[in-house]
C-alpha cells in the first residue's frame, strides 16, 4: 500500500502537522486531521507529531548496485558546432567532481558533422567524448536527442550526469531522468560530493529562493542535474592534454520523432544578448528611487563596456525589461566585476551573482545584506556616487 494514514485514535488535534506541512494539505476537522489530495507523501508531517498519529507507506524500492556506476558525465551542448559556455563551466566543475570519486570525466556531444567538437572538450578536461553524429541530429528535437541519450547511459551505467540549465537542458533532462527512472534537481547552483557516502550533494534555491536546499539521489542511479549558466569557471584551455573520442554507432536506429524542423530563421540578437558573457555588469535596483536615474547605471556601464542588470523589482516595476534581471527568476552571472547600485541584496538576486570574482555594492543602509558577500562597499546615496565613478573612469581612460 502507498499512501498516508491518520490513526485517529491517537491524533489529538494539536495542528502541529498542519504548520509542518509545506504543502497546505492538512487541515483539522472535528478534532482530527485530514490531508487532502495535494499530500506528495514528503514525510514532513510524520516527523512533526509527537503522539505518531501518522503513518507514511510507501512503495519498497528495489536495491540499485551502486558501484556498476561509474563517471561523471556532461552534456555538451552545442548549435552548429559551437559549444555553449555552461557545458565548458560544466566541464570545469565536473573535473572536481571526478577527481573526488576517482572517476572518469566523460563527455557526450550529440549533432551532426561536430566532429572538431570533441578535441574543445578534451582541452577544457574531458577524459574521454562520446560523439554521436546523425542528420536527425542536426537540430535540437527532443525526442531524438532524449533516445540518443537514453540508450547510450542505459547502456554506459554513468554515475553522475549534469546538463545545463537552458533551455535545452531544461527540456532534455527530465525526459531522460523520466526514463532512467533515476531522481533530478533543476537549476543548481552548487554541487559538491559526500565524503562519506559519495553521494552528489546537489543544491539549488528552494521555496522562492528564500533558502537553499541540498538535495540527494542516494538509492538510484546516475544522479542527474542541470546547472544554471555562470556559477561555475571553466578550466583554462590546454591543448596539450590527450583524451579518447568514441563514436557512437547509430546506423540501426530508427528514430521515433513527432517533429520536424523544416527551416532555422537567424533572430537579430536583442541588448541583453551578452549579459551572461560580460566580464563587467552594473546593475541597478529601487534604491535607485525613479527610473529616470536608472541612467546613471546605463552610463556607467557605457564607459567600462560592461552590460546593464537589474533586481527583479525594478523589472516588475516596469524600469528595464526581463532580459536584464540577475537572480533566482532571472539569469546567473558571474562576471570578474559585478556593480551592484542601489540593490538591498535579497536572496533570490544574490543567487543569482555572488559566483562573481569582485562585487563592488552602492547602498544607503551599512546593513543592507549585499555587503556581506560584496569585495568592496561603499555606503552612500548611488545618485550621488555613480555620476562620481563614472567620471573618474572617464579620466582614467582618457
Amino acid at each position: 500500500m502507498v499512501g498516508i494514514e491518520i490513526l485517529r485514535d491517537k491524533c489529538t488535534g494539536c495542528e502541529l502537522c498542519v504548520s509542518a506541512c509545506p504543502f497546505g494539505s492538512i487541515e483539522v476537522i472535528d478534532g482530527k486531521a485530514v490531508i487532502d489530495d495535494t499530500c506528495n507523501l514528503c514525510g514532513a508531517c510524520v516527523s512533526s507529531c509527537e503522539f505518531e498519529a501518522i503513518l507514511l507507506h510507501k512503495e519498497e524500492q528495489k536495491g540499485v548496485d551502486l558501484s556498476s556506476y561509474q563517471g561523471v558525465w556532461v552534456f555538451a551542448e552545442q548549435r552548429g558546432g559551437n559549444l555553449a559556455e555552461v557545458s565548458l563551466e560544466l566541464l570545469g566543475e565536473g573535473r572536481k567532481l571526478a577527481e573526488n570519486l576517482e572517476e572518469e570525466l566523460v563527455a557526450v556531444v550529440l549533432g551532426n558533422n561536430v566532429e572538431k567538437v570533441p578535441s574543445e572538450l578534451i582541452a577544457h578536461g574531458a577524459d574521454k567524448v562520446f560523439l554521436a553524429e546523425h542528420p536527425e541530429l542536426q537540430h535540437f528535437l527532443e525526442d531524438a536527442y532524449t533516445q540518443v541519450l537514453y540508450d547510450l547511459f542505459h547502456a554506459q551505467r554513468p554515475n553522475v550526469v549534469l546538463m545545463g540549465a537552458t533551455a535545452m537542458g531544461r527540456s532534455l533532462a527530465p525526459r531522460v531522468a523520466a526514463r532512467l527512472k533515476t531522481g533530478l534537481t533543476a537549476d543548481c547552483t552548487g554541487l559538491a560530493i559526500d565524503p562519506e557516502t559519495n553521494n552528489l550533494q546537489q543544491t539549488r534555491p528552494a521555496f522562492g529562493g528564500n533558502l537553499m536546499a541540498t538535495i540527494l539521489c542516494p538509492e538510484h542511479r546516475p544522479q542527474m542535474a542541470t546547472v544554471r549558466q555562470g556559477v561555475f569557471r571553466p578550466l583554462e584551455k590546454d591543448e596539450t592534454r590527450e583524451g579518447q573520442v568514441i563514436e557512437v554507432d547509430l546506423t540501426k536506429t530508427t528514430f521515433d520523432i513527432r517533429a520536424r524542423v523544416l527551416e532555422v530563421v537567424a533572430q537579430q540578437e536583442g541588448p541583453d544578448v551578452n549579459l551572461q558573457e560580460a566580464n563587467i555588469i552594473v546593475s541597478g535596483g529601487r534604491g535607485l528611487g525613479d527610473p529616470e536615474n536608472f541612467k546613471l547605471v546605463e552610463d556607467l556601464a557605457d564607459v567600462l563596456g560592461g552590460a546593464v542588470g537589474a533586481s527583479r523589482a525594478v523589472v516588475d516595476a516596469g524600469w528595464i525589461p526581463y532580459p536584464h534581471q540577475v537572480g533566482q527568476t532571472g539569469k546567473t552571472v558571474g562576471p570578474k566585476v559585478y556593480f551592484a547600485c542601489g540593490i538591498h541584496g535579497a536572496v533570490q538576486h544574490l543567487a543569482g551573482m555572488q559566483s562573481s570574482d569582485i562585487i563592488i555594492a552602492i547602498n544607503k543602509n551599512p546593513d543592507a545584506p549585499i555587503f556581506k558577500i560584496a569585495t568592496f562597499g561603499l555606503v552612500g546615496d548611488a545618485l550621488q556616487i555613480l555620476p562620481a565613478l563614472t567620471e573618474e573612469f572617464k579620466k582614467a581612460m582618457r
